[in-house]
């Protein structure tokens, strides 16, 4: 009987001690993945406290700078959308033309898309055949111009606005050389940087 004790005794210690190499291996099997989820949910909390912090101003306030800056842009180009001037021109669009930038060592590309803003003070019918007539001369020009720039020289609002006003001039000595200028404004309908 004391061989059955004993035998017994030692099954239960064998069991005890599987039962807890059981436990040790289902709590190495689950580390990995709490840590994982450990990991996320701190990711996430950086992630949204870095956006909140760095994220910018709130959508009314972009809004808002963002009409005050299209109203300050209108009048520092004179294409100011009021009624008045509005009903002094008429709108001709133009081919997108794509050029090469001027970086070395990099091939670079700008796609540009614009609306002419012709002033009223040229009948539209007359000026759209005029303008028909003109456009591979007018492609030619921005083409050239385009393939001139760098991309730092294209980045920002403030560089647009000066390639609207170089534009405009070349495209007005181009078309009314010894007249008064007609285009009023030059307005982006697209313009990618690739």
């Amino acid at each position: 009987m004391a061989d059955a004790d004993e035998t017994k005794g030692r099954q239960e210690q064998a069991d005890a001690k599987a039962e807890k190499s059981d436990k040790k291996s289902s709590s190495r099997r689950l580390l990995p993945w709490m840590t994982m989820a450990v990991i996320v949910v701190v990711c996430a909390g950086v992630g949204f406290v870095l956006g909140r912090f760095l994220g910018g101003p709130s959508a009314t306030q972009a809004a808002g700078t963002a009409q005050q800056t299209q109203q300050a842009n209108a009048q520092l180009l004179g294409t100011d959308d009021s009624a008045a001037q509005l009903e002094h021109t008429w709108y001709y669009d133009l081919e997108p033309v794509v050029a090469n930038l001027d970086d070395p060592g990099v091939t670079r590309y700008v796609r540009v898309a614009l609306t002419l803003q012709v002033s009223n003070e040229v009948p539209q019918k007359k000026g759209v055949a005029f303008l028909t007539e003109k456009v591979p001369v007018l492609k030619n020009l921005l083409t050239i111009y385009l393939a001139s720039q760098t991309v730092d020289d294209m980045r920002g609002d403030r560089n647009l606005r000066r390639i609207q006003s170089e534009i405009l001039e070349a495209f007005n000595e181009k078309l009314y050389p010894d007249a008064k200028p007609q285009i009023k404004g030059i307005l982006f309908k697209g313009f990618a940087i690739q």
